[in-house]
């Protein structure tokens, strides 16, 4: 799950991470007091949408006036946002944070991501921070110092003055930069995140190491013992169909294609992606209703699926090694009866009782395709909206 960068900072400042004073608003009316409640002549209007890259998007805007702080804020308000992170759809703007701008002498990197390969957490920093940071670490990876953390010893202190010298700090600032590095390790580690970035890390004119921008992600396998983090969720900014699987217990990611899959097992599910795809088909989604396929989960995965209006197309596959394939054919029967969805549905499946589950599709009288292996069962799906 990620969270704004409002709130990300917020954490990070409850774990000794600097950060600027800043203000959330919803109107321009709401950002032209937070300009003034922060006093200043000069302030940042910052979109709060789950992307980077927000800058070049123009989602980024100065302003040396409290006229300019509310035309900034009608124009970004509603706004949709298109960056490489978002892909085409975008995501809208219903929210802004108002910050005073900074006179910035440096721009440095970090982060703290988990290493799955590596089974540990790694630190990464960089003399040069910005907006263009994932050129950087294609083009010139030498510029990213890289420190690896034992999750069973933590990060130590020496390791952050490492990181510290790496981004070239000096005197006071690696004081301030070793506090705030290991801050943001300790908000990694408490919190179940799964990242954490700062960029960038700003040295100011003053000499100041301040967190000028933040992201944060986190597992949502945690989530249910982290009430602060998920109380940060913002339904408006994810995928409406992730959402609503979330939310009934089922694991889907949405895809442009235009076959429906309903399948059990996670591996089971990329296999028969694969396979819709070497038989000349687009699937729209990936969706594993787990061990479990009971008839409401189905019925609940058709529903998701059916809302798809891209979806021209429906394949079922369920192996039942726990399960029994005639328990979820009456699941299948009764979805169907229920939804009367007007595209071809395509059911295979393998497994307990499957010879009963076969006969019960076949006699539903619903119009329901029923297949014996895999391979077949694409080939059906392709061929049934060719």
């Amino acid at each position: 799950m990620e969270i704004h960068e409002y709130q990300a900072k917020q954490l990070l400042r409850d774990y000794g991470v600097t950060i600027p004073p800043g203000g959330l608003a919803y109107s321009p009316e709401q950002a032209v007091y937070r300009a003034t409640e922060i006093g200043g002549e000069r302030w940042v209007i910052k979109s709060q949408i789950h992307s980077g890259a927000r800058g070049k998007a123009g989602g980024i805007i100065f302003c040396k006036s409290t006229q300019e702080v509310w035309n900034a804020a009608e124009s970004l308000l509603g706004r949709t946002l298109v960056t490489h992170q978002t892909g085409p759809t975008g995501k809208t703007v219903y929210r802004l944070y108002v910050e005073p701008a900074q006179n910035i002498a440096q721009e440095l990197y970090f982060s703290l991501v988990l290493d799955r390969n590596a089974e540990c957490i790694v630190a990464v920093a960089s003399q040069q921070g910005g907006m263009d940071i994932e050129e950087l670490a294609e083009k010139n990876p030498e510029a990213l110092v890289k420190v690896q953390v034992e999750p069973a010893v933590g990060m130590q202190a020496f390791q952050a003055r490492q990181l510290a010298f790496a981004l070239g700090l000096s005197g006071m600032q690696i004081q301030q930069s070793v506090k705030t590095i290991l801050g943001a390790y300790r908000a990694f580690r408490d919190l179940d995140a799964t990242m954490v970035e700062i960029n960038p890390l700003c040295v100011t004119g003053s000499g100041q190491i301040l967190a000028l921008d933040a992201k944060m992600s986190f597992d949502d396998n945690a989530l249910f013992r982290r009430s602060v983090i998920s109380e940060c969720r913002d339904k408006t900014q994810e995928d409406p169909r992730e959402m609503e699987a979330a939310d009934r217990g089922l694991s889907y990611v949405g895809l442009d294609g235009n076959i429906g899959c309903i399948i059990n097992g996670a591996g089971l599910a990329m296999a028969s992606m694969d396979i819709i795809k070497m038989k000349g088909g687009h699937p729209a989604n990936f969706l594993d209703i787990g061990g479990g396929a009971s008839p409401e989960r189905v019925a609940k995965a058709f529903r998701l699926v059916l809302s798809d209006r891209k979806v021209e197309a429906i394949l079922v596959n369920i192996f039942a090694g726990i399960n029994r394939c005639d328990w979820v054919a009456q699941g299948i029967i009764k979805a169907v009866e229920k939804l009367r969805p007007t595209i071809p549905v395509v059911v295979r499946l393998s497994g307990t009782h499957v010879e009963q589950g076969r006969e019960l599709i076949e006699n539903s009288s619903l119009g329901i395709l029923s297949v014996d292996t895999l391979e077949a069962a694409a080939e059906c799906v392709v061929a049934s909206i060719q």
